[in-house]
């Protein structure tokens, strides 16, 4: 293989496969390489599909041969999350009591992606039943973070393996899923971009859950150009999926490039800054720094714990609930979303904002300080 393709986006490996500089089995074959040397350390994979994926990738290969590119991902291979079915493998979700589960047909997810000509080299490591954001599976093995090649340090969870085998170049990018923080904090702990889909932009349809109204599929790529390409295809109405019918469609490659003068970004003033490396604190605010040059307002936010004085704040007022907003100045404007006529907290009043005291006047603009 005369190309030098470590660590390389998937962008930049779908440019050399569509001007057949390079072939998808080329590419197949150099990450099922990386994984036979690396994976057996890193545990980033519990299934490696080397034959399912050389077949593919050489179906790949005499399509675009033959005139018949199928777009940015034809031809790429790539990691899927044991939760998302893939047909005639076992989907796991990380437990021993779904070893023998085999998966009747291909999730939605799996399906787009593969109809748009990407191809799976292996279902990644994760925590069991996704319930964990450190990254640990007593049952399969706990991935390994790639960073530390001596000391077997935690990927995050629970798209652990996901996380790894992007981070270690055992594949371009990996599919993980996110409830509670499931993709950001192993991208966080890997260094890559993981992206937190909005809940029914891509469809649930064949992906164990979770929580079914949290759960939502993600891309974990090196780059953000990379995670828009497979929101591009994964996004979309599926008639098996009732979350996805009324979402919009949009192309997000469009305005990948615009400009962001003029957005707002908020660090929150407590909790994120305690005990962190100063290392880690000066990155972060030097990525502030960054957004700021840009023109991007950056501010510092403080946000309000729930507190046991809500219940007797708002039991106490002669206000309907579904009347009162927040006046706290934490950032909070929701309103209440239901009335009560019963004792707190024995009605079945639904608060929406973390906040102790309420009136029935709008409240100001949220204080938001100067970060820089």
């Amino acid at each position: 293989m005369s190309h030098n393709l470590g660590f390389s986006t998937l962008h930049q490996l779908s440019a050399l496969i569509q001007k057949k500089v390079l072939s998808p089995v080329e590419l197949t074959t150099y990450y099922l390489e990386r994984i036979a040397r690396y994976d057996q350390r890193l545990n980033s994979y519990l299934c490696v599909l080397a034959e399912r994926a050389l077949a593919a990738a050489r179906a790949a290969e005499t399509a675009i041969a033959g005139g018949h590119y199928l777009g940015p991902l034809h031809g790429i291979p790539l990691g899927i999350k044991d939760l998302i079915d893939l047909a005639g493998i076992p989907t796991t979700g990380g437990s021993l009591l779904f070893k023998n589960r085999l998966a009747q047909e291909d999730a939605t997810a799996a399906r787009r992606l593969a109809q748009a000509g990407a191809l799976f080299l292996g279902k990644t490591q994760m925590v069991e039943f996704a319930f964990g954001g450190v990254g640990i599976n007593h049952h399969y093995g706990t991935p390994w973070n790639p960073w530390d090649s001596r000391v077997h340090r935690i990927p995050g969870g629970s798209s652990s393996g996901s996380a790894v085998c992007v981070a270690a170049d055992l594949a371009p990018a990996a599919l993980g899923s996110d409830t509670g923080g499931s993709v950001r904090i192993p991208a966080s702990f890997c260094g890559l971009v993981g992206l937190k889909t909005t809940f029914g932009r891509i469809s649930n349809t064949g992906v164990l859950p979770l929580d079914s109204t949290l759960d939502s599929i993600g891309p974990m790529t090196r780059s953000v150009r990379d995670a828009a390409l497979l929101f591009q295809v994964l996004a979309g109405p599926d008639p098996a999926d009732p979350d996805t019918w009324n979402q919009p469609c949009e192309d997000v490659l469009e305005d990948l490039d615009g400009e962001v003068d003029g957005m707002r970004l908020c660090l929150p003033r407590e909790y994120f800054w305690k005990d962190v490396d100063p290392e880690v604190e000066a990155a972060v605010k030097q990525a502030a720094h960054v957004f700021a040059d840009l023109g991007v307002r950056v501010s510092r936010w403080r946000p309000m714990p729930a507190s046991a004085s809500i219940w007797s704040s708002a039991s106490t007022s002669s206000t309907p609930l579904s009347r009162r907003v927040c006046s706290t100045g934490a950032g909070c404007r929701l309103p209440i979303t239901s009335s009560c006529s019963g004792p707190m907290p024995n009605c079945a009043a639904k608060l929406t904002a973390p906040c102790s005291r309420w009136t029935p006047s709008s409240p100001p603009p949220p204080p938001l300080l100067p970060f820089l």
